[in-house]
């Protein structure tokens, strides 16, 4: 970009403070975090600014918190990381950013120029934050490519029966309707997955991943420091030790590399980011397999913490693609040379 667009203004509070007897799990998640914007605590470094360690740890700790939580935090850190990338320095203050972006197979967005600028029409998918979020970045196909748009969430419409699930139900994850809503364009056609920062943020949300296991594990941790859980489960939380310590010392490498390569001149990312993600997504799997074989059905069914998390762990890592991402990384590796 030649120059910083500005970027619209929307309402802070719109939302938060519906009353109802039980308060919903996307409100309890939005006040959260509303308040975690607010404190400065998503100020976080950039991918790359040398510091991309402290950026994952804190999704990990928030993740460890509440899985949706993480989820609306990751994507408000990801959309000004976007943007930042893409020469929008500022958002507004206040403002609460989700990045809209998911494009499956079924009704999408269509952006057309007008006189007075973009508009942006149709349906976008898995919306998280479809009633939380102040703004989006959102893609959308135009008749110069697929664009990146910036947009105020007042005018979509929220479809609200598109999210019946239990796990995850506490990110809001919404189909959302678009009729003529302005976009601002952010970046040239084809920008938001051309940039480096687009395989850093995949690296992102496996540390959000990571964080949801670690607190899936120390359910096991803390049954063996009571009493004695026997020589099986033991076993089992040995196998816990060695998969989070070895999916942590993946991010831990990883965000290392990004920090000295942040431009990816070495065309390094995207492989780096397959493998993370899915080595990230077994350990995950394994971890929450082995605590409940380890612990029975108590957990599950008597710490309603402990079987949310398990619900939304289990939701939220299906954004690995499974055998799609294993192939294109055999590809990669194929083509490119493997890591090891």
């Amino acid at each position: 970009m030649t120059h910083s667009p500005e970027l619209p203004d929307g309402p802070a509070g719109q939302g938060l403070h519906e009353e109802h007897p039980v308060t919903p799990a996307w409100q309890r998640a939005a006040r959260a975090f509303a308040a975690a914007v607010e404190s400065g605590r998503l100020d976080l470094p950039l991918p790359g600014s040398g510091r991309t360690r402290q950026r994952w740890a804190a999704f990990a700790d928030l993740a460890g918190e509440d899985l949706s939580l993480v989820r609306l935090a990751e994507g408000h850190a990801d959309a000004v990381a976007i943007l930042a990338e893409l020469g929008v320095p500022r958002v507004p203050a206040g403002s609460r950013w989700g990045v809209w972006a998911a494009n499956p197979p079924g009704p999408s967005l269509e952006a057309t120029r007008t006189g007075t600028g973009w508009r942006v029409n149709g349906v976008k998918q898995y919306c998280s934050g479809a009633r939380t979020c102040t703004h989006a970045l959102v893609t959308a196909a135009a008749s110069d490519g697929m664009r990146l748009f910036a947009v105020t969430t007042e005018a979509v419409t929220p479809r609200l029966d598109t999210w019946p699930a239990t796990g995850m139900a506490g990110s809001d994850t919404l189909d959302v309707e678009f009729d003529g809503i302005p976009g601002t364009p952010v970046g040239p056609p084809g920008a938001y997955t051309d940039r480096p920062g687009f395989a850093h943020g995949g690296v992102g949300v496996a540390a959000c991943w990571y964080g949801g296991a670690r607190a899936v594990g120390r359910t096991l941790l803390s049954a063996a420091r009571k009493r004695d859980i026997g020589p099986h489960a033991q076993a089992h939380l040995g196998a816990v030790d060695i998969a989070l310590g070895t999916a942590r010392t993946a991010l831990d490498r990883a965000a290392a590399d990004i920090d000295a390569d942040p431009e990816d001149r070495r065309n390094a990312g995207w492989g780096r980011a397959l493998r993370v993600r899915t080595l990230v997504e077994s350990v995950a799997t394994e971890v929450m397999d082995r605590v409940g074989r380890a612990l029975g059905a108590g957990p599950l069914s008597h710490d309603e913490a402990h079987g949310r998390l398990v619900a939304d762990l289990t939701v939220y890592l299906r954004q690995h693609h499974a055998e799609r991402d294993l192939a294109a990384l055999g590809a990669l590796a194929a083509e490119q040379g493997p890591d090891w």
